[in-house]
């Protein structure tokens, strides 16, 4: 904990959300197929409704987590009854289909790099690159990912530095120019960020 909060700490104008940040734990979830699911399930919900979908999803498989082979055999009726759109239906499956098809593992994502690996997962129909890198930082638990698309990353990074956002081009490149600065550990820094 302690190694990414000092290098941190050397960019001044990160302190006021450095001080009395809790820890920020990074987990390699166990089933990663099923954080994809969850996401899918989650976006544009607000927690609660995407809880009572999620819940309704694992109650389709005995209200355990489903293997892909499972998924990719569900009535595709069925998913769409607890309450998913038909995007959503069609997303959750390509998924189970592209695991069964070319892996979605640890052996397999360990051995590329952030880029590869984000490349890979976004080929999924469905998964764009913001998703992609979420499940490289909170799936596999890696440290140093910037998701610069992100609008609050950008409003709240534009406000800690003092950023002009009115021409995009520039203001992209001074952001990540920044970010740069807290390799490699982007990743903690883009959670406390987002928490403050």
């Amino acid at each position: 904990m302690s190694g990414y909060l000092e290098h941190l700490s050397q960019d001044k104008a990160l302190l006021p959300i450095l001080e009395n940040a809790q820890q920020v734990e990074l987990k390699r979830q166990q089933n990663l197929p099923q954080y994809l699911y969850r996401t899918i399930i989650n976006q544009q919900l607000s927690t609660r409704v995407g809880q009572v979908i999620l819940e309704r999803f694992l109650n389709l498989f005995g209200g355990n987590e489903p293997t892909s082979q499972q998924v990719a055999s569900i009535d595709f009726d069925t998913l769409k009854s607890i309450g998913l759109s038909k995007q959503k239906a069609t997303y959750i499956q390509n998924v189970a289909k592209f695991d069964l098809e070319n892996g979605i593992n640890f052996e397999s994502l360990s051995k590329m790099s952030d880029v590869e690996a984000i490349a890979y997962i976004s080929s999924i129909k469905g998964i764009g690159k913001w998703t992609a890198e979420l499940f490289l930082m909170f799936a596999l638990g890696r440290e140093d990912l910037f998701p610069g698309d992100d609008l609050i990353l950008q409003k709240k990074v534009a406000e800690l530095y003092g950023l002009d956002r009115s021409d995009k081009k520039k203001f992209l490149a001074d952001m990540y120019a920044i970010a740069q600065n807290w390799s490699p550990f982007r990743t903690y820094a883009s959670v406390l960020i987002w928490r403050s």
